[in-house]
């Protein structure tokens, strides 16, 4: 089968198994990759290269890639999931290129076995992983161009390879493995290693992966959070982890059943003795294949690349991932090939029954791909799917949990208490409980967020969280101080920042709240609620104009922004020959929100300032006190309506009864503003 042929069948077989997928939305962290607002500037694309925390993880290419995809379609998932498959296909089609080169037989076929293996489906359907394909294009056209190098010896060539690996490193660092696995396959093909031909031009790549990969170490650590208890293991229980993680891939590859987002979290115990079995089968088969290497390089040499690219996975480097899960199908992308391909060898040497192989064979596949990428269309039936394979999966139940939250809060808390059955001091498991709680049970919800916080003290998300709860609660003071060390944690965060604003509000300090509400615009511009908590600051300091551009920044975010309508329909409403305009924001609010109160008491407002518009008004007022019966202002507003209605002195005055119950301190009767 000629090139062409190859890789048109590959493309068309890719783009076909993965169609489920295409239609699939953002899941889990992709939102930190699909470049974030505060990094679509050529600031933001600075910050990409030379800030390490700016970026989920330090991979300035990957993350250059999303910002220039960014750019070109902005948020249409469709197009990051296209070009995910498309990156697969390439990777695909440089398989059956450097199998040529080297003349391993059934080139075509591993290309399209890597193409349409179930294991591959986490780093193609998953926009996140785009780290994966992409570097794995860069690492395979490194290593078809370092071949030819090796042939030609000519230094443009090794320019190249060199070049396209770095691209490769900066991309994700896993890749620092090419060299060894080059040298791998150049001993495979001569039988030798050569230090002049072989050794030296490939040191200068041995330390530049090894950079890489000790920093990358250093950024899992420093910036994601892959450091503690949890990551914690001894070397014994690193050797035990790496033994089991060499079988569980191999299996995987081999067979490839029960695939899932988040596998079981190991126990690794050097105590129980059937775990050194791992370890030591595959020293065993290492030996094993050392002998057979006399006659036959090859399965010894496939074993050796499959642990080189395996290596930064096996548990020897700290890695997020580890804390949820040892293992996981996007660490064997590239690993799989040192399988696949000796695979396609094998049986393109069937003399007689290799086509039917090969066709049953990729069918199969094929199908398994198929209907795994349908998983990857949603997160609820992604976690649904991986709680049926593995229910004590903690991190799916809280994810789920968040997930059904707002539509189904019952079964959200059953997730939530699962995840803190099966993991205590699970403290993301805490704060989705107190989310969960706020703002009717608001006593439990502080104690979920101080549990939250004892158990993550340096995380931003539990100090904002306890922080606004305490500030709901009148416990302003105690918010401030979380507040501000949420800050100190992460200067940015336009949330704290907010709801920092909110509390200087409370304390009566409006130039302190403007302060940090323009802060917290400034951190990200299209935060709807801090324009209008701007918006009501300046209007409590009289500066109108600046509160309505405010309030209609805010609603321009977000249009069905009912109380920003309400917000700008106040600030109207003091503007001369604006009354109209007032009133059209009520009803506006009041179509997206017929339960407001405070709109409906303030459209009454509005229409008792107009000539024979007190009915209206009256009206208002009585939906206002029935939707909000402790309204002070509501009731006082319509004590004072029907005082001017002949014949309703006694209804008034029952009305500023109520404003006497409520509110001690008012005087009645009395001409009161509209409430907020």
């Amino acid at each position: 089968m000629s090139n062409r042929r190859a890789f048109a069948l590959i493309v068309c077989a890719a783009f076909a198994a993965y169609a489920p997928a295409l239609r699939g939305g953002l899941l889990w962290d992709d939102s930190s990759h699909v470049t974030r607002l505060d990094l679509r500037s050529l600031h933001g694309l600075w910050r990409i290269w030379f800030d390490p925390g700016a970026t989920q993880q330090y991979y300035p290419l990957l993350h250059s890639a999303f910002w220039m995809e960014h750019a070109l379609w902005g948020d249409r998932v469709l197009f990051y999931h296209l070009l995910n498959v498309a990156l697969h296909a390439l990777a695909a089609c440089l398989v059956v290129k450097i199998a040529r080169r080297l003349a391993i037989p059934g080139a075509p076929l591993a290309g399209l076995l890597f193409a349409l293996h179930p294991v591959c489906v986490e780093s193609v359907a998953w926009i996140s992983e785009q780290k994966s394909v992409l570097s794995g294009v860069l690492y395979l056209a490194s290593a078809l161009v370092y071949l030819r190098f090796d042939e030609s010896r000519r230094r443009r060539d090794y320019a190249g390879a060199l070049a396209l690996f770095v691209l490769a490193l900066l991309a994700k660092t896993v890749t620092a493995t090419l060299p060894a696995a080059l040298l791998v396959i150049l001993w495979w093909r001569r039988g030798r290693v050569e230090w002049k031909r072989d050794v030296a031009p490939l040191a200068p790549w041995f330390a530049l992966g090894m950079g890489a990969g000790l920093f990358t170490a250093y950024v899992e650590s420093a910036y994601i959070g892959a450091a503690g208890a949890e990551f914690a293991l001894t070397p014994m229980q690193r050797v035990l982890l790496a033994g089991r993680g060499l079988w569980f891939y191999a299996a995987k590859i081999v067979w490839p059943a029960d695939l899932t987002f988040f596998y079981p979290r190991w126990n690794l115990d050097p105590a129980v003795w059937w775990q050194w079995l791992f370890p030591l089968g595959a020293l065993a088969v290492a030996g094993v294949l050392c002998l057979v290497a006399r006659r036959n390089r090859e399965p010894l040499a496939a074993v050796l690349v499959f642990a080189a690219a395996l290596f930064p996975a096996l548990g020897f480097f700290n890695v997020y991932p580890f804390r949820y899960s040892y293992v996981a199908d996007h660490f064997a992308y590239l690993a799989t090939l040192a399988i696949l391909v000796p695979a396609a060898a094998l049986i393109d040497r069937i003399p007689r029954f290799r086509i039917a192989v090969s066709a049953v064979l990729l069918a199969v596949l094929g199908a398994l791909t198929f209907l795994q990428a349908g998983l990857y269309r949603d997160e609820r039936t992604l976690y649904r799917a991986t709680l049926e394979r593995n229910p004590d999966a903690w991190l799916a139940h809280n994810n789920l949990g968040n997930l059904l939250l707002p539509t189904d809060p019952n079964e959200a808390m059953a997730h939530f208490r699962t995840a803190l059955r099966l993991k205590p001091d699970f403290w993301e498991a805490h704060l989705s409980m107190g989310n969960a709680l706020m703002p009717a049970h608001l006593d439990q919800a502080l104690a979920e967020y101080e549990t939250a916080a004892k158990l993550a003290p340096e995380s931003e998300r539990t100090q904002t969280n306890l922080g606004n709860a305490l500030l709901q609660a009148g416990r302003t003071a105690e918010a401030i101080g979380h507040l501000e060390k949420a800050l100190r944690i992460q200067p940015d965060d336009a949330q704290a920042l907010n709801d920092l604003g909110n509390a200087y509000t409370r304390l009566g300090r409006p130039s302190d709240a403007i302060a940090k509400y323009q802060a917290a615009i400034a951190a990200d511009p299209n935060f709807a609620e801090a324009h209008n908590n701007l918006g009501r600051a300046w209007a409590q300091t009289g500066r109108m104009p600046d509160a309505i551009a405010e309030f209609e920044n805010a609603i321009h975010l977000r249009p069905d922004y009912a109380s920003a309508h309400s917000n700008l329909g106040n600030a109207l409403s003091q503007m001369p020959g604006r009354m109209e305009d007032a009133i059209a924001e009520y009803w506006t609010a009041l179509r997206i929100r017929p339960d407001a109160a405070a709109a409906h008491n303030n459209l009454g407002y509005a229409l008792s300032r107009l000539p024979g518009k007190l009915p209206d008004a009256i009206a208002e007022y009585r939906k206002a006190v029935a939707l909000d019966p402790n309204s002070a202002d509501a009731h006082y507003n319509l004590g004072a309506a029907l005082l001017q209605t002949p014949g309703h002195e006694r209804e008034a005055a029952a009305e500023f009864a109520e404003v006497k119950r409520l509110r001690p301190d008012v005087r009645v009767p009395e001409i009161v503003k509209a409430g907020r």
